[in-house]
């Protein structure tokens, strides 16, 4: 069998055991950096992520494994959802101490 019937036949065939575990890798990094974030929320954050995400500086370690082992429009998703996640908290709180309870 020439190489090139070989990599044809072998071209279409999907690693779904490889998909899985890069899947995981990233969410485990995701959530690491994300922990990262809510263990360190009093510091002030100096470091800039995707999507005008802010974070400390003692995060960065965490961040780059995270963006190491993430699709960068994963990464981009994740911070966007976590951004918008935080801003409808804050208004919920906010909310909350105007009306008193």
């Amino acid at each position: 069998m020439s190489l090139e019937a070989y990599a044809s036949a072998k071209q279409d065939e999907i690693h779904t055991d490889v998909l899985l575990q890069a899947r995981q890798a990233c969410y485990k990094a995701r959530d690491a950096f994300y922990s990262c974030l809510e263990k360190h929320s009093d510091k002030k954050p100096t470091e800039i992520g995707s999507v005008g995400l802010l974070y400390p500086t003692e995060c960065k370690p965490s961040r780059e494994d995270y963006v190491k082992n993430c699709r960068v429009s994963w990464v981009k998703h994740f911070d966007r959802q976590y951004c918008k996640t935080k801003r409808t908290q804050r208004l919920l709180d906010d909310k909350e101490t105007r009306r008193g309870v």
